[in-house]
């Protein structure tokens, strides 16, 4: 090295993929499997994140709704008395939230996965079990260095779920469909509990928010990934030295036809069971979504561009999809259950969800990192936590209900604002800053 700088540029980067080529696309192999990764941008208490962190949420001094509970209950309201039941994508809840799917990661796959699938059963919230499980880990007895199979994560939910709460969504990729998941699960005497009492739902992955138009990738010993090569496509990219091989699953390809036949065929051929869509977030989110709606589908799921992973390209992570606020933006008034997922982890930013048309909010890298930390009861606390500021946040704006929540309960700082992070964006045409949410 001549000791050549290049002051105010990326020089440090730059010499990293000199040295390194391919693998400085992807954040450091050690790190898969001990870190979950997301768009870099600082959260509450750090100074304010992406835009849906910006939002204020603002109670009204006149509370009409604070009187009519008033007048019901025969004595002044407190937060208590919010009740944050639901339904979610046809799913009883104790809480607008759920569990996100993990995916074949080496971090959700293993006994944190399993750890997961029990609080979120004693929890009563619906739990989704992400894509490539099957292909990876097996549907019925684990393979390779296994994490446990689907089944087992299946097992322990229900052992710990009360009686007609929660339920289970299974997501189906190309490789999933190509080893017929959704039939495997839909047949099987195992799975009968939920079906019986109407608790499984097949979601059809279409995307993820942390990298949009792309499939799962999962960092493999070489030999792990050449058993799986005539399924996925197996590459080289962290050196031959390194002993680590990335593993790719197809993004698939969907048109407005293909979405609308892929919904009735699922409605056709598993008729028992709900059916649910997650999307990136596209920039046609909105079309997307009401695409998805008019064909049947009980629930969509929206990634926003915060979304976690156990695995993506570094320049996916900051620089690709819509953030969260700007797909509900766009979505508007949803037509039918609009789920969320994207970074959260406390009351305010799932309530900020809540109010701009979402029924519930999923858990994806909190929850992991929650059990992580107490395997036996960190969910659930988490999830208490959250639903104590929840609680505290609606009976704050005069509401009882999840659902009475509407985009006034929300002010968005104005460009110049004392407010640190950049600027809103500019709310489209016809809709103010304080009407987000109510356009089309």
């Amino acid at each position: 090295m001549s000791g050549l700088r290049a002051q105010g540029f990326p020089e440090r980067q730059v010499r990293a993929r000199a040295r390194n080529g391919t693998g400085e696309v992807f954040p450091p192999v050690a790190a898969y499997g001990t870190e979950l990764f997301g768009a870099d941008v600082p959260g509450p208490g750090h100074g304010y994140g992406d835009e849906l962190d910006r939002a204020r949420i603002v109670p009204p001094v006149f509370m009409p709704r604070r009187l009519e509970k008033l007048i019901a209950l025969g004595r002044e309201p407190l937060d208590d008395d919010v009740d944050l039941r639901t339904v979610i994508g046809g799913f009883r809840s104790t809480l607008p939230v759920f569990l996100s799917a993990f995916g074949s990661t080496r971090a959700g796959s293993g006994d944190l996965g399993i750890a997961a699938s029990r609080q979120a059963g004693r929890l009563g919230v619906p739990m989704v079990i992400g894509e490539n499980m099957v292909p990876v880990h097996g549907y019925r007895k684990g393979s390779g260095r296994a994490a446990p199979a689907m089944l087992a994560r299946i097992h322990a939910y229900l052992d710990e779920s009360p009686a007609g709460l929660g339920g289970v969504t299974v997501q189906q990729s190309t490789e999933d469909a190509d080893s017929e998941v959704w039939n495997l699960v839909y047949s099987d005497p195992a799975t009968r509990p939920l079906l019986e009492s109407g608790r499984l739902a097949f979601e059809l992955k279409i995307g993820q928010g942390a990298k949009p138009g792309l499939g799962g990738m999962t960092v493999m010993e070489r030999a792990e990934g050449l058993r799986l090569a005539n399924r996925f496509s197996v590459r080289e990219v962290f050196g031959a030295d390194s002993g680590s091989v990335l593993r790719c699953a197809s993004p698939g390809t969907f048109t407005e036809e293909i979405v609308r036949q892929q919904v009735r065929f699922m409605r056709n051929n598993f008729p028992r069971a709900k059916v649910w869509v997650k999307f990136h977030p596209g920039r046609d989110i909105a079309t997307a979504a009401a695409t998805a709606w008019r064909a049947g589908a009980d629930a969509v799921t929206v990634d926003g561009a915060e979304g976690g992973t156990g695995w993506a390209p570094r320049t996916f992570l900051d620089h690709v999809g819509l953030p969260l606020a700007e797909c509900l933006r766009r979505i508007g008034r949803p037509e039918g259950c609009l789920l969320v997922t994207g970074r959260m982890w406390e009351g305010s930013r799932v309530v900020r969800g809540l109010a701009l048309g979402a029924t519930a909010a999923g858990l994806g890298r909190a929850a992991l990192v929650a059990v992580d930390e107490d395997p036996e009861a960190g969910l659930v606390r988490l999830a208490e936590s959250l639903a104590l500021e929840t609680r505290l946040l609606i009976s704050s704006l005069g509401k009882y209900t999840a659902d009475a929540l509407t985009p006034d309960d929300l002010w968005w700082p104005a460009a110049g604002s004392p407010y640190d992070g950049p600027p809103a964006a500019p709310a489209p045409a016809g809709v103010g800053a304080d009407e987000i949410g109510e356009g089309a």
